[in-house]
């Protein structure tokens, strides 16, 4: 996780995808200086402005949560997404377990 906002990669990432931060600003509803400030790790994002960078940068919600600094938070859906997944997996396991004890 980043510590600090990783303005290289964000930049690097929407040049990758000939995009600007003019862009970033749109999907945000930002403006320049609001997108700077975010730029200068002086503004935090919240979960929904990760999930629209995730989307406009198409890379996953947790990537743009961490290299958007230390106290970004991920989308409830993420962490939901997650927690299933572990779930899933923990029943799975139980089941070999039961199965090996019979």
């Amino acid at each position: 996780m980043a510590l600090f906002f990783d303005s290289q990669w964000f930049d690097g990432r929407l040049a990758a995808l000939g995009l600007t931060r003019e862009a970033v600003g749109a999907a945000l509803g930002f403006g320049a200086d609001e997108i700077a400030e975010i730029w200068k790790d002086q503004r935090e994002l919240s979960a929904e402005h990760v999930r629209l960078l995730a989307a406009l940068l198409a890379v996953p919600a947790k990537e743009i949560a961490s290299r958007a600094g230390v106290s970004t938070p991920l989308p409830r859906d993420d962490l939901e997404t997650r927690l299933a997944r572990v779930e899933a997996e923990l029943a799975e396991v139980k089941a070999l377990v039961a199965a090996k004890l019979k």
